[in-house]
């Protein structure tokens, strides 16, 4: 789950990590009351769950308070497109009004899961402000690593050596270092799947700051953090996908035109495969889970074709859990009900494979019934070509 810059920065203060003075405001005069407060000079952020929002005029520096007005009003209600956002952009519907700084250094500062380590790694780089890929692509030798060990946590001795790897001033180091251990329990604390400092500033006055601040969490853990999962903003996340976990499925949206509907993470990350090895472009993610039954099934079909660039479906089930005659049962009442109009192709596999494959074939839907995960993949490659 993601959250908005305003919201990682409330959660990430209540730890020790120092943030700039700012408030939300979701009008222009509300806006420019902010801005009144904390002094005229301010930056005026939209808020949206993308970066690159600088780039894409969501991020600006104003002089007063009227000015802050006068922009904000120029950004809410706007559709802002950024690399992250895609062309379809989103709806600017709130705005961080927060105090201007002097600069003197920008860094970044990130903590990830590794998921090769089994443990999370605390990156950083002298780099800041930019995207990490660029710096990652361009000047890799430029950005810190420090994997830490779960069992113990951040060690103070492992801050002070990020922070000198940052080429602070001794004088910061000690501070430097309270910082990345304040940021690490926020991490822990919260199970944060992702926290991204860009950039992390020292000011010309000496103060160390979270000027921009990212944060994702784990959803299998959000039933330890209420709090957390009251911040979900619904309108900053695919339609389809906020009904799919309304059902309990697990579906991400993709760029594709081959609709998928699989049992089991493991063969729908197979099955998206092999549908690009024939040549095609799966349209999502789809997992019903190993238990599918007649319901679960057309409430794939509605999600998989709420999606308009859907031009085929593939259905993919191993019949382990379930036996394949159900599921077969299943994927003909879900199809009769809902009326599909494009071609559906299905590969059964398991228990009853043979009464199940009888089923679809007798139904007189007209269903491709596919022998094995490639022939099914080509078979829903040439429909949706067609």
């Amino acid at each position: 789950m993601k959250i908005h810059e305003y919201q990682a920065k409330q959660i990430l203060a209540r730890f020790g990590v120092t943030v700039p003075r700012g408030e939300v405001a979701y009008t222009p005069e509300e806006a420019r009351e902010v801005a009144n407060r904390l002094g005229g000079t301010v930056v005026v952020k939209a808020q949206i769950h993308a970066g690159g929002r600088g780039k894409a005029g969501g991020v600006k520096v104003v002089r007063s308070a009227v000015e802050a007005e006068r922009v904000a009003d120029g950004i809410l209600g706007k559709k802002l497109v950024t690399a992250q956002t895609g062309p379809e952009g989103r709806i600017v519907r709130r705005l961080l009004i927060e105090e201007g700084l002097d600069i003197a250094r920008e860094f970044y500062l990130g903590l990830v899961i590794d998921r090769v380590a089994a443990q999370p790694v605390f990156m950083a780089s002298s780099e800041g402000g930019v995207e990490i890929e660029v710096v990652a692509a361009k000047h890799p030798e430029k950005i810190l690593k420090e994997g830490i060990n779960p069992a113990v946590g951040l060690q103070p001795f492992q801050a002070r050596k990020i922070a000198y790897g940052l080429g602070l001033d001794p004088a910061l180091v000690k501070g430097a270092a309270q910082f990345f251990s304040s940021l690490y329990q926020a991490f822990r604390a919260t199970d944060a799947s992702l926290v991204e400092i860009n950039p992390f500033v020292l000011t010309k006055d000496g103060r160390l700051l979270a000027l921009d601040a990212k944060m994702n969490f784990d959803d299998n853990a959000l039933f330890r953090h209420k709090d957390i999962r009251e911040l979900r903003d619904l309108d900053e996340e695919d339609p389809l996908e906020v009904k799919a976990s309304n059902y309990n499925l697990n579906y991400i949206r993709l760029d594709g035109e081959v609709g998928c509907m699989v049992n089991g993470a493991g063969l729908a990350m197979a099955t998206m495969d092999i549908i690009q090895y024939a040549g095609g472009q799966p349209a999502n993610f789809l997992d019903v889970g190993g238990g599918a039954n007649e319901e679960q099934v057309r409430r794939g079909f509605e999600i998989i074709l709420g999606d308009p660039h859907v031009r085929a479906v593939l259905i993919n089930i191993f019949g382990g859990i379930m036996r394949c005659d159900i599921v077969a049962n299943g994927v003909v009442a879900a199809a009769k009900s809902l009326g599909i109009k494009v071609p559906i192709v299905v590969r059964l596999e398991g228990t009853n494979v043979e009464l199940g494959q009888k089923i679809l074939r007798e139904s007189g839907l007209s269903f491709s019934v596919a022998n094995g995960m490639k022939d099914a993949a080509e078979k829903a490659v040439a429909a949706a070509k067609q």
